[in-house]
C-alpha cells in the first residue's frame, strides 16, 4: 500500500522454479557439475578474520585476474553481484528516468523489469522469424531515444548467436550504450567462437557483461562482472556501484575459477556434446528444435501437444524446464542441458508424456 505508483502497476521477474528433493532440474540454466577442486581449495583456505572485515571494496586482485584473461587493464573491468547487479549499474549509469531502453524481443526477462523500476519505457526491436537481431534495432532504438540498449548474445532464450561483425555493427550504429550481455558465451562451439573484447577498443559505447554463474559452476556465489572502455566503467567503479558489492568468498573464489579455466572447459565441451545429442533425439520423437549455441535448447513440442500441458506433465514426473507464458514462446519448452542422465531422463519423460497427449488426443 506504501509503494510508488509504477511499482505497483508492474510486473516483477518470475525467477525458475527451485525445487528441492529428488528431481531433474533442467529449468535455470546451472552447470550440470560442481566447481573445479581449486575453487573448493580456495574456499576452504579462507580464514575467519576475512569474514570479520570488509572485502576488498574495488575487488583488485578479482579484476586483475579479469583483466589478464581479456588482455585488458584493470580500469577497464568492473566487478558486480553477479550480472544482474551489472545489468542495474547500467540502467541506473547511462539513463535518465524516463528515457527510453533498447531490447529485442523476445528477450531476458529481468531487462523489463530494470525498466519499469527505473522506470523508463521499452523501445523493442522484435527478432525476426528465424530469431536473427533484426536490421533495424538501431534505428529504432535511436528513433525512440534509447540512451541504453541490452541485448544477450547468444540470445535467449532462443540460443541464436550473432557474429561479431553484426554486433559491430549494431554499436557502430546505435546513439547510446550497448550492454552485450554474454552469459552463455563459454557454450558456443569453437569454429563460431568470436572475441568481441576486441571491439572495446573500437567502440567506446560497448559494455560487456560476463557471469560466473553459467560456465563456472557458481550460481550459487552471485559474481559477474562488465568488460568495457575505461571511460565507460569508471562511473560506475567510481560512483553508481554498492560500496564492498562484492564479498570476500566471491572474490577469492571468482580468481581460483579464472585461473582453473582447464576444468571450467571440460563442463563447456560437455554441453556441447550432450547439446547436439540431444537435439538430435528430440527431432527423432517429432520435437521440434531451434539451432542453439547456448547451454539449452528452445523446443516445439509436436503437432497438437500444447508446451503448456506437456511442461505440467514434465514436472509430474520430477522434471522441471522452463515454460514462458510469452509472446512467441507459449508454444515452445526452454530445456536446459544437464548431465547426460539427466538428460536421459528428461528425454524419456517427455516420449512419454507426448505419447499420453497423443492418445487422449
Amino acid at each position: 500500500m506504501f509503494e510508488r505508483d509504477h511499482i505497483r502497476e508492474m510486473q516483477g521477474y518470475t525467477p525458475g522454479l527451485q525445487p528441492s528433493g529428488a528431481v531433474i532440474k533442467l529449468n535455470t540454466n546451472e552447470s550440470p557439475f560442481a566447481p573445479g577442486p581449486r575453487v573448493m581449495a580456495a574456499l576452504d583456505a579462507i580464514r575467519p578474520t576475512e569474514l570479520q572485515r570488509y572485502p576488498d571494496p574495488s575487488a583488485t586482485v578479482f579484476r586483475q585476474a579479469a583483466a589478464r584473461l581479456h588482455g585488458l587493464d584493470p580500469n577497464q573491468v568492473v566487478a558486480t553481484n553477479g550480472g544482474d547487479e551489472l545489468l542495474r549499474l547500467a540502467v541506473s549509469t547511462f539513463v535518465d528516468p524516463g528515457r527510453a531502453i533498447g531490447v529485442v524481443t523476445p528477450s531476458y526477462g529481468v531487462y523489463s523489469v530494470l525498466a519499469a523500476l527505473h522506470p523508463s519505457p521499452l523501445s523493442e526491436a522484435p527478432m525476426t522469424e528465424d530469431w536473427a537481431l533484426p536490421e533495424e534495432a538501431a534505428t529504432r532504438w535511436n528513433d525512440d531515444g534509447a540512451q541504453l540498449a541490452l541485448l544477450t548474445n547468444p540470445h535467449a532464450p532462443s540460443g541464436a548467436l550473432a557474429s561479431a561483425e553484426t554486433i559491430e555493427q549494431l554499436v557502430a550504429a546505435f546513439q547510446g550504450v550497448l550492454v552485450l550481455d554474454e552469459a552463455y558465451v563459454d557454450f558456443v562451439d569453437p569454429a563460431l567462437q568470436h572475441d568481441v573484447t576486441a571491439l572495446i577498443g573500437r567502440c567506446p559505447n560497448l559494455l560487456i557483461l560476463r557471469t560466473m554463474s553459467k560456465g563456472y559452476a557458481l550460481a550459487g556465489l552471485r559474481l559477474g562482472y562488465g568488460l568495457g572502455d575505461a571511460r565507460l566503467v569508471e562511473p560506475i567503479q567510481a560512483k553508481t556501484r554498492d560500496s564492498y558489492n562484492v564479498d570476500v568468498i566471491a572474490q577469492r573464489l571468482g580468481v581460483a575459477a579464472l585461473e582453473d579455466r582447464d576444468h571450467a572447459s571440460l563442463a563447456w565441451l560437455h554441453v556441447r556434446q550432450e547439446r547436439a545429442r540431444v537435439a538430435d533425439e528430440l527431432a527423432r520423437i517429432g520435437v521440434g528444435v531451434l539451432p542453439s549455441q547456448a547451454n539449452f535448447l528452445l523446443v516445439c513440442p509436436p503437432g497438437s501437444s500444447s508446451a503448456q500441458d506437456l511442461y505440467a506433465g514434465l514436472v509430474e514426473k520430477g522434471v522441471f524446464v522452463r515454460w514462458f507464458d510469452a509472446p512467441r514462446l507459449r508454444d515452445k519448452l526452454r530445456v536446459t542441458i544437464g548431465a547426460r542422465q539427466e538428460n536421459d531422463a528428461f528425454l524419456a519423460a517427455l516420449r512419454d508424456v507426448v505419447g499420453s497427449t497423443e492418445r487422449r488426443a
